[in-house]
């Protein structure tokens, strides 16, 4: 185990160097400039198009045709409202309770600045990625939608850069044991274990069951599921923040200032804080900022390409979304509940900070509440995240390795939960900057594509997913 931390320690600190925060924060930066600030213009839009995706859709075809619903946007498995829960199934996790606290703890209050930015830049890189993957995606042999980054290289980029197809989709099957799998049943069995004295195996195991009986249902399961459990798990945990901040009124005000002056100032050591440089706040807020909302990771477009819509853009406008509701809303609540409380300089970190600190606003409620939260996340994240892998594992070994791949994950759920949470950790922060490279560098030679069919949606003209199209090699 030493000799696999010095390992994948090594690994981590050139994946997340210098050159990864340039391309994640750069990749953003030019796509947003490209489509004009266009995410961030259009986001009121981007809500009304989810709230029209919802499910049902009518039922008859004169029922169709009375409510001028579009046969055309029948392609796909999902509607475009689950397939954006389903993509929130796999964001909203423990990202957006340990991730931010272990952000402030190694990085500062200047770390929550720094998520914010990799959000808003984000919005443009999930937006691309959804319209990419709607655009370039393809029907199986079982006549399932599939796509996602290693479709956006085969197909738009040519087969002659299929090896980057293949590398991205082995590290996004590797990754899903990580960052979707043992990573969200080890938090939640610690977390079960500290609040309710639940054992780790024991928790494991329930996750195990519950999780493999909606996984083996497949796609449509899952966003089933999803559809009905991250509204609801959601906006719980929104109100319960809602309520610790009502209770930490005074302090607001000061959290904000600690935010935007060290996210430019180093800070000293303070009680059991060790202190934080500029750089360790961009570090850790970029790095924890790209964990929560998967921006740039080439994930979500996975869960968007099966959606039942043939306008990539108008996909594109709900697919981002998710960033904007997973960092900008869920992890600022997180981290001005974190940051109005006294004990972020205690020197914990993870689920645990966030658990101490929503208590002290709600005494005997806190615990519980984060460690509920913290086992609902984590079980859509497992959930979505399985989804992914599959799809990873099916591009490279074929549709009928996708049983073999849904076993092998559920059965890695209760192995996680009593794993070492230091090396899952550290495998799963590797794994993303692994998967990230290979989406960012499409997305950066696709870019003119993405802002063809935005000119054109918003000029008015037809704008067809890939499948009716000749690809652009």
């Amino acid at each position: 185990m030493e000799t696999l931390n010095s390992l994948f320690g090594a690994i981590n600190g050139v994946v997340w160097g210098p050159l990864m925060l340039i391309l994640l924060l750069g990749v953003g930066v030019y796509l947003q400039i490209g489509l004009k600030l266009m995410p961030i213009r259009k986001l009121g839009m981007g809500f009304k198009l989810l709230w029209q995706g919802r499910e049902p859709k009518p039922a008859h075809k004169d029922a169709v045709a009375k409510a001028g619903v579009d046969k055309s946007d029948e392609d796909g498995e999902i509607s475009p409202f689950n397939a954006l829960m389903t993509a929130l199934s796999a964001t909203i996790g423990t990202g957006n309770i340990a991730g931010v606290a272990t952000a402030i703890a190694l990085g500062g209050p200047g770390a929550v600045f720094w998520m914010w930015i990799t959000a808003l830049v984000g919005m443009a890189t999930k937006f691309a990625e959804a319209v990419l993957a709607v655009r370039y995606r393809e029907t199986d042999n079982t006549g399932h939608h599939v796509g996602g980054p290693m479709f956006y290289i085969k197909n738009g980029l040519g087969k002659k850069w299929l090896w980057l197809g293949g590398l991205f989709s082995f590290f996004g099957a590797v990754a899903a044991f990580g960052i979707g799998n043992t990573v969200q049943s080890n938090s939640v069995a610690d977390a079960m274990d500290v609040t309710f004295g639940v054992p780790h195996w024991l928790t494991g195991v329930i996750i195990m069951v519950l999780a493999g009986a909606v996984i083996l249902g497949g796609i449509k399961r899952i966003a089933k599921v999803a559809g009905k459990l991250v509204p609801i798990m959601g906006i719980a945990y929104v109100i319960a923040g809602v309520l610790v901040l009502i209770v930490n009124a005074g302090q607001i005000g000061e959290a904000f200032s600690l935010i935007f002056y060290y996210a430019f100032n180093p800070m000293a050591a303070a009680g059991g804080f060790a202190g934080a440089a500029v750089m360790a706040a961009i570090r850790f807020g970029v790095a924890r900022g790209i964990f929560s909302n998967e921006a740039g990771l080439g994930s979500a477009p996975i869960a968007h390409a099966a959606a039942r819509t043939k306008n990539p853009v108008r996909q594109g406008l709900i697919a981002m979304l998710g960033t904007f509701i997973d960092t900008i809303i869920v992890c600022t609540i997180t981290a001005l509940v974190i940051l109005t409380s006294t004990v972020w300089q205690t020197g914990e970190e993870g689920a645990s900070l966030t658990a101490l600190s929503f208590d002290q606003a709600l005494p005997g409620f806190g615990n519980p509440i984060v460690a509920i939260a913290l086992a609902i996340f984590a079980f859509t994240t497992i959930l979505g995240w399985s989804f992914y892998g599959e799809k990873c594992f099916q591009f490279l070994f074929g549709t009928r390795s996708i049983m073999l791949y849904r076993v092998l994950f559920v059965l890695a759920i209760p192995l996680g939960a009593i794993a070492q949470l230091g090396f899952i950790w550290l495998m799963a922060d590797t794994f993303n900057a692994m998967m990230a490279i290979p989406n960012l560098i499409a997305l950066a030679l696709l870019s003119p594509v993405v802002f063809k069919l935005t000119k054109d949606y918003f000029a008015g003209k037809e704008v067809l997913a890939g499948e009716e199209l000749d690809h652009d090699k």
